[in-house]
């Protein structure tokens, strides 16, 4: 398991046998999603639970795409923190 879904699981509160839904749609993620992409040589500091999201093999192509702006997916992180730390 990639360490980037190891802390986006902890941070969440997930185990490995939980299926994890997308957070755009709400079927099953496929990825966690750099927002910021690591680019090549993987910057670690992206690795935050702050730049990370689940998403579906469709919203994170649309993401990919800019279909899905970079500001919506982060706004999307910013409630689900939210509401993680109530």
């Amino acid at each position: 398991m990639k360490k980037h879904t190891k802390i986006y699981l902890a941070a969440c509160g997930y185990s490995t046998c939980d299926i994890i839904v997308c957070e755009i749609c709400g079927t099953v993620a496929v990825d966690i999603h750099h927002i910021d992409p690591r680019g090549i040589g993987g910057s670690k500091h992206k690795d935050n639970i702050e730049n990370l999201i689940a998403l579906c093999r469709d919203c994170h192509d649309n993401a990919e795409a800019g279909k899905i702006t970079r500001e919506e997916l982060f706004e999307i992180v910013r409630l689900r923190i939210c509401r993680l730390l109530q």
